[in-house]
C-alpha cells in the first residue's frame, strides 16, 4: 500500500547551519533527504516509517568537488552526474566514475548524491566498494563541530552506521596516491542497467617487478554491509604474479574469499551464487593483472 503524502512533514531550510540547528534541537526527529532516490521509493511502497523530513537538496555547501595536490574532497551533496562529469575523478579515481555510471538511471544519477548512497547503508550500494578500495575518509558535521573517520569504520551492520542523529556527512576525502595502480570494477545484476547488485567488486593493484606490492578489494552484497576483503588482500599482497604462479595464486585467493565472504539468500540471488560469482570476479581481476 502506498503512503499518504499528507501524513508526512517536509521542511527545507536555506542554509547548512539551519539544517544542523534543526537536527540538534530534536535529534532523530527529522530524517535528512537529499536526492530522495531511496526515500521516495520507500514512501511509494508504504515503507517509510519516519514522518518528518528535512531537505538538504539545495544546500550548496554540500555540493562541491575540490582538489589539492594531495587529495580530492567531494561534498556529500555531489550527484553521481557531477562525479561522472569530473575530469579529475575520471583520471585519478576511475573506480568511482564507474560506480557512478552503475547507479540507477540518468534521472537517478542527476538527483542521487554520494552522501545519500553512503548513509542509506545498503550492502548492495554501488559507490561503497570503490570508496573502500580508495580508503576514503568521511568528515561528519553537527552543531557540536566536525569529526573525521575512516569510511571503513562507518558501517556497523545492516542499515546501521556510525552517524549520530544530529550529524550529516559533510564530505568524502580521497588521497591522490593511486598513480600506477591497475583498476578493476565489475557489477553483476539482473540487467545491464538500473539493477541492484547481486555482487560487485572494485579493486586496485600495484605491481612492481612481478610482485603484488599492494592490493585493495571492495565488495558489495557479500556481507551485511559494504565490505573490504582484507583477508583476501593479505593472501595476495607481496606474492609473485607470473604465468608460473597465477594458478596457485588464484586457488589460494578463491579459498580465502570463500571463508571471508558471508553473503545471504534474498529475492535477488542466493548466497551460493554470490560466493561463486565473487570468486570468479576475483579470478578475472587477477588474470587481468597479467596483461594490464
Amino acid at each position: 500500500m502506498r503512503s499518504n503524502a499528507s501524513h508526512y512533514d517536509l521542511i527545507a531550510p536555506a542554509t547548512l547551519d539551519a539544517v544542523l540547528e534543526i537536527l540538534a534541537a530534536e535529534p532523530g526527529h527529522y530524517t535528512p533527504i537529499a536526492g530522495g532516490t531511496e526515500i521516495m521509493v520507500a514512501l511509494g511502497a508504504g515503507r517509510l516509517a519516519q514522518k518528518n523530513l528535512v531537505s538538504i537538496n539545495q544546500i550548496k555547501e554540500l555540493r562541491f568537488i575540490e582538489t589539492t595536490p594531495s587529495q580530492l574532497i567531494i561534498g556529500s551533496g555531489t550527484t553521481f552526474t557531477d562525479i561522472r562529469n569530473s575530469a579529475i575523478i575520471q583520471s585519478d579515481f576511475p573506480l568511482l566514475t564507474q560506480a557512478a555510471s552503475w547507479t540507477g538511471s540518468i534521472a537517478n544519477q542527476n538527483r542521487g548524491t554520494l552522501g545519500g548512497n553512503i548513509v542509506n547503508g545498503s550492502p548492495a550500494a554501488d559507490s561503497p566498494p570503490a570508496l573502500l578500495a580508495y580508503e576514503a575518509t568521511l568528515t561528519l558535521i553537527s552543531t557540536r563541530g566536525t569529526r573525521q573517520m575512516p569510511y571503513a569504520d562507518f558501517h556497523l551492520g545492516y542499515k546501521k552506521t556510525a552517524l549520530a542523529p544530529d550529524e550529516l556527512i559533510q564530505s568524502i576525502t580521497l588521497k591522490r596516491i593511486f598513480t600506477g595502480y591497475i583498476p578493476y570494477a565489475r557489477k553483476v545484476g539482473t540487467r545491464n542497467a538500473q539493477a541492484i547488485s547481486k555482487v560487485a567488486i572494485a579493486a586496485l593493484a600495484l605491481i612492481q617487478d612481478d610482485t603484488l606490492e599492494d592490493i585493495r578489494i571492495g565488495a558489495a552484497s557479500l556481507r551485511d554491509r559494504p565490505s573490504r576483503l582484507t583477508a583476501t588482500e593479505r593472501t595476495l599482497r607481496g606474492q609473485t604474479i607470473t604465468q608460473d604462479t597465477i594458478v596457485t595464486l588464484i586457488s589460494q585467493a578463491r579459498a580465502t574469499l570463500t571463508t571471508e565472504a558471508h553473503p545471504i539468500d534474498d529475492i535477488r540471488s542466493t548466497a551460493k551464487y554470490r560466493a561463486a560469482v565473487a570468486a570468479n570476479l576475483l579470478e578475472e581481476f587477477l588474470h587481468s593483472l597479467m596483461n594490464p
